[in-house]
């Protein structure tokens, strides 16, 4: 019997296969404000997430209060991709570091605006049946639209 491995054919094993490459600098997201102001391409991914939470009315400057919770603030730096996986925006966000918040003073209760499966599902099988055209949209800074009791101090 002449089998592949008496003739010298191999296989590759895949799943052994681990390709990688080497990620260019500016591919890197920065774990820190002082490594992301170094490159211009972040820079201007925190101006504009600047510029929105200015431009939406987010906050009002007001001096520290002796006996209010003050939640600090973490800028969150994440590169989005297209499908290729070529780099298609940098993103800067800052946002507040909430577990400083005390339950019963800070806050009473939280809610979290999230789509069940079983909706989009829905949605989708609606859309195929009628013939309807489907678009993604992404909207940038659609958190700041709800509106808070609470008032929150944060530095």
């Amino acid at each position: 019997m002449t089998t592949r491995a008496k003739n010298h054919i191999h296989k590759p094993i895949k799943k052994l296969n681990l390709h990688t490459q080497l990620a260019k600098t500016n591919d890197i997201e920065p774990t820190s404000v002082t490594t992301a102001l170094t490159d211009p391409q972040w820079r201007k991914a925190m101006s504009a997430e600047c510029d929105a939470l200015v431009r939406n009315g987010t906050w009002d400057l007001v001096p520290p209060a002796a006996d209010q919770n003050i939640v600090g603030c973490k800028w969150i730096f994440r590169i989005k991709r297209n499908s290729d996986g070529s780099v298609d925006r940098f993103k800067a966000r800052l946002v507040a570091k909430g577990f400083h918040q005390r339950p019963g003073v800070d806050y009473l209760d939280t809610f979290s605006p999230v789509v069940k499966p079983t909706t989009v599902r829905v949605v989708l099988s609606l859309a195929i049946s009628r013939g309807w055209t489907l678009r993604q949209l992404d909207v940038n800074n659609a958190f700041l639209q709800g509106h808070l009791s609470e008032t929150v101090f944060m530095k």
